[in-house]
């Protein structure tokens, strides 16, 4: 079986970096339940990274990122990545009420 190195970003490091502050101001243990579940999955993606479907920003971006989600009712989290022949790389992990990424860049212009 085939085994990919997990990459994350300092793009999805931020994010999550952001994500889990606003948590914590909420309740510390989830945001703590949150992070180390989060951990889990993104190293689950070290086996057949590509089962998860490509985004809708893939299309728009020219490019194949991948999405998974994490979380559950308004803690819902996308994680966003690339799969290349020996790397998943973690560009983002944006909240699930977020606009799309081409969507901001369009109201961005």
């Amino acid at each position: 079986m085939k085994r990919y190195q997990v990459i994350i970003l300092p793009s999805a490091e931020r994010d999550i970096g952001e994500a889990y502050e606003w948590l914590a101001e909420q309740d510390a243990e989830t945001a703590i339940r949150w992070y180390n579940r989060l951990r889990e999955v993104f190293f689950s993606l070290d086996t057949f990274p590509e089962r998860y479907p490509l985004t809708p920003e893939s299309e728009f971006l020219n490019s194949e990122i991948r999405e998974i989600f994490h979380g559950r009712r308004q803690h819902k989290y996308r994680i966003l990545y690339t799969v290349s022949k020996n790397e998943v790389r973690v560009l983002h992990v944006r909240h699930g009420a977020r606009l799309a990424l081409g969507e901001i860049e369009s109201s961005e212009q």
